[in-house]
């Protein structure tokens, strides 16, 4: 992958006039980046004050595009450390507010990904490590709105159908904006996400955090599937980008004409009971699932990429692969309801008798969450016998805008219409 330095000297002033009109409007949006810093719009984005280049050792240098026909962070692969946060916007935020805010994202956003401090960076040596950095942002309910452009928020933007295994907790569900942020080192996720927060703390409010992990960079070869803290592989026999199923069911669909280079986005934070887990055995939890938990092999094969056999059955006439299994559940005979994971792992602090309090945050892309994430989680929710391990505590559903060019902002085909 190469470095883009798409920063122009008239993008640098056009954001100063942003941060500066912000505030004239009564926004503040120079307060966000606090007034000894106001001035520093002179500086040029490829320097940093009082930092060194980034370095070429290991994986740190490494960088993503961030302008182009989709936004990154969807068909890159997935780095170790994730953070998704909801944002819900001030109440004096309008269309023009929400420009403003989006072209300030899109600024810094594209010099983070690159390894150039943000413009107003308090802590610029923070700013030059990349490690595979990737932003994306979506839209909510909350945006059209503001935007009064409701005519054309897809049908599928809001939240999913009350499933019966849900037990949603309010304080992880919803949300006007998402940012997604992502990259192979902690502190350059931990940065970024300080720097998009600044900027956004004059618009919006945040809603939710979530972090979440997978294993480091380097721990494992290339391409090989996650696995959850069940010990599971997760995520076997996703779409794959770059083919034609890819572009149908993630980049197609029936969107509206803004949304062309778009997708869906669902997250559903799904609690795993791992102290009622570790009470079941080995071929209980591969029962459950379909799979070995060694190879993630279905039980009718011997390696991960076998195709299950639902039709086998045992000695005595039971299924291999039991009608209740997972896989057995998400799979349909619909090439259509199909979707794209990107999930991550989360383990938090537990509190009480518990020993664990860890689960996943499912992340999936598709070209409409009603026509395919819908249907699969119907049918998880009728019978699944994982269920009994896991419950989804959190849900959201975002818009996610197409990428743009190296003068334009990220919304843009939205917001300036």
């Amino acid at each position: 992958m190469t470095s883009d330095q798409p920063t122009t000297a008239g993008r640098r002033l056009s954001r100063r006039h942003l941060l500066l009109g912000g505030a004239a409007a009564g926004i503040g949006a120079a307060s966000a980046i606090g007034i000894d810093l106001a001035g520093r719009s002179s500086q040029p984005a490829s320097v940093a004050p009082t930092a060194g280049p980034a370095p070429a050792a290991a994986h740190g240098g490494e960088t993503v595009p961030f302008f182009g026909v989709h936004q990154a962070g969807i068909e890159t692969p997935p780095q170790a450390h994730g953070t998704f946060i909801a944002l819900d916007l001030r109440d004096d935020v309008d269309r023009a507010g929400l420009i403003r805010l989006m072209k300030i994202f899109t600024d810094d956003a594209a010099r983070l990904s690159q390894g150039t401090p943000a413009l107003a960076d308090s802590e610029p040596e923070l700013g030059v490590i990349p490690a595979a950095l990737t932003i994306t942002f979506g839209f909510g309910p909350g945006v059209f709105t503001r935007a009064a452009r409701t005519q054309v928020m897809p049908g599928w933007v809001g939240p999913l159908p009350a499933f019966g295994v849900d037990r949603l907790e309010e304080k992880w569900n919803d949300g006007d904006l998402l940012l997604q942020i992502a990259a192979d080192d902690p502190v350059t996720v931990a940065h970024a996400t300080r720097m998009l927060l600044k900027d956004a703390r004059s618009f919006a409010r945040v809603r939710w955090t979530q972090p979440g992990f997978r294993r480091a960079r380097g721990s494992e070869k290339p391409g090989t599937t996650m696995r959850n803290l069940f010990g599971q592989v997760d995520g076997t026999v996703n779409l794959e980008p770059g083919t034609a199923d890819f572009e149908h069911l993630v980049w197609g669909g029936n969107n509206p004409d803004w949304m062309h280079g778009g997708t869906g986005f669902v997250l559903r934070r799904i609690e795993m009971n791992l102290d009622k887990w570790d009470r079941l055995d080995r071929p209980g939890r591969e029962a459950s699932v379909g799979r070995t938990l060694d190879t993630g092999a279905p039980l009718t094969g011997t390696v991960e990429s076998d195709e299950p056999d639902f039709e086998a059955k045992t000695a005595i006439g039971f299924p291999v692969i039991p009608e209740f299994s997972h896989i057995r559940r998400a799979r349909t005979d619909n090439p259509d309801e199909r979707i794209f994971r990107r999930t991550y792992n989360y383990d938090e602090v537990p509190t009480g008798d518990r020993v664990s309090d860890s689960g996943l945050l499912f992340a999936s892309f598709q070209a409409d969450v009603t026509k395919q994430f819908v249907p699969i989680q119907k049918r998880l929710d009728e019978l699944d016998l994982l269920n009994k391990w896991i419950t989804p505590i959190g849900s959201a559903v975002f818009a996610i805008p197409p990428g743009c060019a190296a003068d334009g902002y990220i919304g843009e085909t939205l917001l300036a219409g």
